[in-house]
């Protein structure tokens, strides 16, 4: 587990940029936290880092429950937010996702959390009282560790 604190907005857009920049085909990153917690603004900044053309507003897929933009690498951005479960993730084919040469992103990731790979990013955002974020990011097994090195010098 690691621990990072966002204190600005900057800092946030700053931290999503980077992720889509290490970012790999086939990786994973799981979002979860209450609403308003900054998930789809990380998800917006996620995609700059992928270089997706900025004329491509990234928007919550709330209701689609999915939103697939070009990038350096595919971005399939999902919200399982009105999902009951992992087999209405199912149902909809969305798992399918987490497989394909690109990133997925998962908003509410919690309701499929038996379908996504062990190798993913779990970052639970919360906001604190002073309006920073503070996610407790799960590394899973695999690469993050690493590539998360590079976010250390948000934090001094």
């Amino acid at each position: 587990m690691k621990t990072i604190l966002l204190k600005t907005l900057a800092d946030t857009l700053a931290f999503g940029r980077l992720l889509g920049q290490v970012a790999q085909p086939g990786d994973v990153i799981c979002l979860d936290g209450d609403l308003g917690a900054g998930k789809t603004t990380l998800t917006q900044a996620i995609a700059q880092g992928l270089e997706v053309p900025e004329n491509e507003y990234v928007t919550s897929p709330s209701f689609a429950f999915f939103h697939e933009y070009q990038g350096r690498l595919p971005l399939y951005h999902m919200d399982f937010y009105r999902l009951s479960d992992a087999a209405d993730v199912q149902d909809l084919g969305l798992d399918e996702y987490f497989s394909l040469a690109g990133l997925a992103v998962l908003e509410w990731c919690e309701r499929a959390e038996d379908l996504v790979p062990a190798t993913r990013l779990k970052i639970n955002m919360t906001m604190e009282l002073d309006e920073s974020r503070l996610l407790i990011c799960d590394l899973g097994v695999g690469a993050w560790q690493e590539r998360l090195e590079i976010f250390n010098v948000i934090n001094r």
